[in-house]
């Protein structure tokens, strides 16, 4: 779940339909004038890090944050200009991953191209270059238990007693495009450095709810459910497949070009059936295309039924082949298998002939105009 405004009264829930009410969570948020809660967490630097880490800094800023979250994508940036606009004047910020991996569902992921394990923790801090550390907390959730955020990013600040003096938003702005009218983080670190009260110590929190351990019985029933989606493949002409590419379906297309014949182009199966529960319930569609034609359906069918691609499947009607298979893409040279994303109008997005770099593929679907990464 995402795009939460806790405690909002129910006319502005309805008034915004990008937001979603859920009850107040078991697990209960530190409260203001609280010590610190001490960890010992390990960071994507292979360093540990605890309180004492922090020591000598007048201000601590921890936000709990994650890598799938588009509310968290959205601020990752203001964290890491943060960071910097306050090194200078002994205020630390240190953000913490609290998830489950495994409480989060690849539905979960359709605004991003990676999941929360520490692994991939790595991956994005690398490549938005965080001047933060950047700890791991979901093998336990013991620090979220101590602390208690209820979506992500939650920032909780605190004095140089570590006493905490803040908690909540960072601003009051989700997309990153806009300025926001109120930096509440930003407000109480000024006031604890200027020895000032802090006038609003407390604000409501928007983002995706945290992936508590409990909810792994969700990703069970997901994928339980995905199993049982029924899976057909139907015969096409050359005009059908001529519409196909042409994709007037106003969704990004990615389209598997394949035969049963060789073990490459199954081998790519697992992750294009991932690819499609990613993004499927956003605008995105993806459709394979079997070239074995229909003395080979009854194999091509059983074939998708054990991969559970419950997607669009097709198959070559079985004449003129060749010149189907060349029409596809002229800059194809015709070895199986054959993957490309097709826009709406027909243009190919990008094309990869062999064995797929799922990651690649995320990263180019969920960068691209249509799909996006943010809300």
């Amino acid at each position: 779940m995402r795009n939460l405004f806790l405690g909002a009264p129910i006319w502005l829930l309805l008034a915004i339909s990008s937001f979603t009410y859920i009850p107040e969570e078991e697990h209960p948020t530190l409260g203001i004038g609280t010590a610190a809660p001490d960890f010992h967490l390990r960071a994507v630097d292979g360093k540990m890090y605890s309180l004492a880490s922090f020591a000598r800094a007048r201000v601590l800023v921890v936000i709990f944050t994650c890598n799938h979250c588009p509310t968290a994508q959205a601020y990752e940036d203001r964290i890491i200009q943060l960071t910097s606009d306050y090194a200078a004047r002994q205020v630390a910020v240190v953000a913490i991953m609290p998830n489950d991996p495994k409480a989060l569902r690849l539905d979960e992921l359709d605004f991003s191209d990676i999941g929360d394990s520490f692994a991939e923790m790595k991956i994005r801090a690398r490549e938005k270059q965080f001047n933060f550390p950047y700890l791991y907390d979901g093998a336990t959730q013991k620090v979220a238990h101590a602390y208690g955020p209820v979506a992500t990013p939650h920032a909780f600040v605190f004095d140089s007693t570590r006493k905490l003096r803040y908690v909540g938003r960072i601003d009051d702005m989700e997309s990153p495009f806009k300025t926001p009218k109120n930096s509440d983080t930003r407000n109480a670190i000024e006031s604890i450095l200027n020895g000032k009260e802090i006038q609003v110590k407390t604000t409501k929190v928007f983002g995706c709810s945290i992936k508590w351990s409990e909810k792994r019985s969700s990703v069970k029933r997901a994928f339980e459910t995905w199993a049982k989606e029924p899976v057909a493949i139907h015969i096409i002409d050359r005009d059908s497949v001529s519409a196909i590419l042409k994709n007037n379906s106003q969704k990004l297309r990615l389209i598997y070009v394949w035969t049963g014949r060789s073990g490459p182009n199954l081998d790519n199966f697992p992750e294009l059936v991932t690819i499609n529960r990613m993004y499927r319930d956003r605008d995105f569609e993806f459709i394979g295309l079997n070239t074995d034609g229909p003395a080979r359906g009854d194999t091509a069918l059983r074939i998708l039924q054990k991969k559970q691609a419950s997607n669009l499947n097709y198959s070559f009607d079985g004449r003129q082949k060749i010149k189907r298979v060349a029409s596809i893409d002229p800059a194809w040279a015709g070895k199986l298998p054959y993957a490309l994303l097709v826009e709406p109008g027909g243009k190919i997005a990008y094309a990869q002939q062999g064995s797929i770099d799922p990651a690649k593929w995320k990263k180019t679907i969920v960068n691209h105009g249509l799909i996006g990464k943010y809300p």
